[in-house]
């Protein structure tokens, strides 16, 4: 059994994650993963510790698969909801963090729409002299740790059921495809997969991917990380494929000319995939915008799409950050 010390308080970013580090949460989350595939899924381990959610901005996935694995370590959870909030009223978001800690809060699992603000949290935490970690669920354009680990997990389990580790991500190449300069998954992403030896190639219009971008993201590993603006060199060869979804919300200009055009040209169906390798499979963090993305049979085929299974194994690698943070011992 692997005695390497998990020494994070905090979970902001994946950039300087080592690969000691991705292996810890991968053996963490594997066992979490058969507590889950038993009858009874709950376990003591964070019994008596409490858990905030606080989701400054909406949220299906990330949010109730937080709620589920704090609840499966048996931690008690509080949910902050900014519409009914004294945010309205005026309370900065400083406060409201502190309100949460007045009331015995351990961890604080944060969602923004604005970069930096969780590494804000985090920072008044540390100035006020407490324990309380905090983890990074998602801030703007900048990262979202949890969904690149998960991701992670799912390759590395895919791969090797029993065993999920880094070392089998060595040489496989892995494109992913889409709005790439909105997605903080891609850059959590780009960070892990890299870092555990993965080929990313990456393929968008040139609107939503600038050369730029991939400067500033190759820096760790230029040999692992390439650009194409188009898409049949990124899924050549591909073992996987993970497709992101196309964020209007985050879109303040007209990057593309239409949907229809953006599906012809970088959306993923199954004529596509003769290009990569015959047991590819596809990966995509949700929500799919069906028919854009990804065409629904591709989408809806076990044979091919892990996307289910990303839902599932969020549940197990969240249980295995919350238990790291609140101080167990590395698996």
């Amino acid at each position: 059994m692997a005695t390497t010390p998990w020494t994070r308080r905090h979970i902001l970013s994946l950039e300087d994650f080592s690969v000691s580090e991705y292996d810890i949460v991968l053996r963490t989350a594997a066992s979490f993963r058969e507590v889950l595939s038993r009858g009874t899924k709950k376990v003591p381990t964070l019994q008596g510790r409490v858990v905030t959610n606080l989701f400054f901005e909406p949220s299906t996935r990330t949010r109730s698969s937080f709620e589920l694995a704090a609840k499966r370590l048996s931690a008690d959870t509080l949910n902050f909801a900014p519409g009914s909030s004294s945010l309205t009223k005026g309370e900065t978001i400083l406060d409201t963090a502190k309100t949460y800690l007045a009331m015995g809060t351990d961890m604080m699992v944060i969602r923004h729409r604005e970069a930096g603000v969780p590494q804000a949290i985090a920072r008044e935490m540390e100035r006020l002299g407490t324990r309380v970690g905090v983890l990074n669920a998602g801030d703007g354009q900048h990262e979202h740790p949890s969904q690149g680990l998960l991701d992670l997990f799912t390759i590395c389990r895919f791969l090797d059921p029993e065993h999920p580790r880094t070392e089998l991500l060595q040489g496989k190449k892995i494109a992913i495809v889409g709005d790439i300069l909105h997605s903080r998954v891609a850059r959590s992403n780009i960070w892990s997969l890299t870092e555990s030896g993965a080929e990313v190639h990456l393929a968008a219009p040139p609107t939503l991917l600038p050369k730029l971008f991939v400067e500033a993201m190759g820096l760790h590993h230029p040999d692992r990380l390439q650009l194409h603006w188009a898409l049949e060199p990124a899924l050549e060869n591909a073992d996987f494929v993970m497709t992101l979804r196309l964020q209007h919300e985050r879109m303040t200009e007209h990057l593309l000319p239409s949907l229809r055009e953006y599906h012809q040209h970088f959306g993923i169906a199954r004529d596509r995939l003769k290009a990569c390798r015959p047991d590819v499979r596809l990966l995509h963090p949700g929500p799919v915008n069906r028919g854009v993305e990804l065409s629904s049979d591709v989408m809806d085929d076990p044979a091919l799409s892990l996307i289910q299974i990303q839902v599932t194994s969020g549940v197990a690698v969240r249980m295995a950050l919350l238990y790291l943070m609140g101080g167990g011992s590395s698996l």
